[in-house]
């Protein structure tokens, strides 16, 4: 089992930047992949993006792609979502969780962490 813990997450106003970190630990060599979802007040998770463990692929939900950035640390087992221009339709908790494949599909992703919420003023 790979235990995660999100960190990073907070009040900021809109057009405001954060940056979420995740870091894993336990059977690290069991996935291949890393993507982070948010899920917001009433809604349904959504993807936001992934990246395969060595950083040489990443996918990104289309609307947010140009404002989030994901990108891994291997050294330190941990994965980063930099979000810039924040709005407030942003606001959401944000989970990291792992897959054995590289995917946009929430249930093809095995470990989840507890989530770090993200508050977006207007």
């Amino acid at each position: 089992q790979v235990q995660l813990v999100e960190s990073g997450g907070g009040l900021v106003q809109a057009g405001g930047s954060l940056r979420l970190s995740c870091a894993a630990s336990g059977r690290t060599f069991s996935f291949t992949s890393m993507g982070w979802f948010r899920q917001g007040p009433g809604k349904e998770r959504e993807f936001v993006a992934a990246i395969s463990w060595r950083g040489s692929s990443t996918l990104y939900a289309e609307r947010l792609k140009g404002r989030f950035t994901i990108s891994i640390d291997n050294a330190k087992n941990t994965v980063y979502l930099q979000m810039n221009s924040l709005k407030p339709e942003d606001t959401a908790v944000y989970y990291c969780a792992t897959s054995k494949v590289f995917t946009t599909d929430p249930n093809r992703y095995d470990d989840w962490g507890q989530g770090t919420q993200v508050t977006v003023s207007s």
